[in-house]
């Protein structure tokens, strides 16, 4: 499979700060790659870095398999970038604002309005072709700055925090038209503050920090790097006696009573299910409904970074 992007050792300093710290990365065509941390953990430093909009101190970094500079605009005309700030202009209506950031890569005028009208069904603007950006809600505002930055077709696509602030439907749209994008053939680079989003869409993540990266795989493979596991809830009267028991069981991490539900986290392993419900038969306990929830993205973002997404 072709590699799409590729970053060797890139080293990016302020003064005495440094903030990528040998960072590297790997991407293959197709995937939808999700690029996770913490604010200030480095990822808009990468992205910037990668597309030459910022310099760096050293490292190696390819597109496409050839290397990328500042004056690469054969490799650049192929790359697509939505920013988290919306970024059009006020004074152009919607297709015109789409027409614009399209003709900065397609001179051809008959082929750019085409790819315009395309790009405006894609994203269900065609009605509101003529609305100004002030003129449209915050979801159909996110809606036109993907189709100005995906109009001229790129076949790698950055999208930093797209579905930042829009309502449920227009967050449920964009996720969709980005599924749709990788299916036609675009390899697409994601970050999000949504774990859900990532889980979702995304065929690898990186969770990285402090310039460097921390984990890189499937969220499945992440999941199995944790140490917490599944999380039992059961609706149940527990004494203190039976709580007690249960938290010394083998692979219980922890046990508590939360208003008349016993929850318990467990490591990975095959019959903690089990293991919980006949430790409540022992103590004559009859439980009520039962949930078991196997480990999320924000579990193994949590115990790798020892932060929330949003610290």
């Amino acid at each position: 499979m072709e590699e799409m992007v590729l970053v060797k050792n890139l080293v990016k300093r302020y003064d005495d700060v440094i903030a990528l710290d040998h960072f590297s990365l790997d991407i293959a065509s197709g995937e939808i790659f999700g690029l996770l941390g913490p604010n200030g953990s480095g990822k808009t430093t990468a992205i910037n870095c990668i597309l030459q909009l910022l310099s760096y101190d050293k490292g190696e970094i390819k597109l496409f398999g050839q290397p990328m500079t500042q004056t690469s605009y054969d490799i650049k005309r192929r790359i697509g970038v939505v920013p988290q700030n919306v970024a059009v202009f006020e004074s152009l209506t919607v297709k015109e604002n789409i027409d614009y950031f399209c003709g900065l890569y397609v001179t051809d005028k008959r082929e750019r309005k085409r790819l315009v009208l395309e790009a405006m069904e894609f994203v269900g603007l065609e009605d509101y072709e003529r609305a100004r950006p002030k003129k449209l809600s915050g979801g159909l505002l996110r809606r036109l700055n993907i189709a100005c930055g995906i109009a001229h077709k790129p076949q790698l696509i950055f999208f930093d925090e797209p579905t930042v602030a829009v309502d449920p439907q227009s967050r449920a749209s964009i996720l969709v038209g980005i599924q749709q994008m990788n299916a036609q053939g675009a390899t697409i680079v994601y970050t999000s503050h949504y774990m859900e989003e990532v889980e979702q869409i995304c065929t690898r993540v990186m969770i990285m920090d402090k310039g460097k990266t921390l984990a890189c795989g499937t969220s499945e493979e992440l999941k199995v790097l944790v140490h917490a596991g599944e999380k039992i809830t059961i609706e149940a009267n527990v004494s203190q006696a039976a709580l007690m028991r249960i938290q010394s069981l083998d692979h219980v991490i922890s046990a508590k009573i939360n208003e008349g539900r016993l929850e318990v986290t467990c490591e990975n392993a095959e019959h903690n299910v089990a293991d919980v419900l006949a430790e409540l038969s022992k103590a004559k306990i009859r439980p009520g409904r039962i949930w078991a929830e196997p480990p999320t993205l924000q579990d193994v973002f949590l115990e790798i970074t020892g932060r929330e997404l949003r610290d």
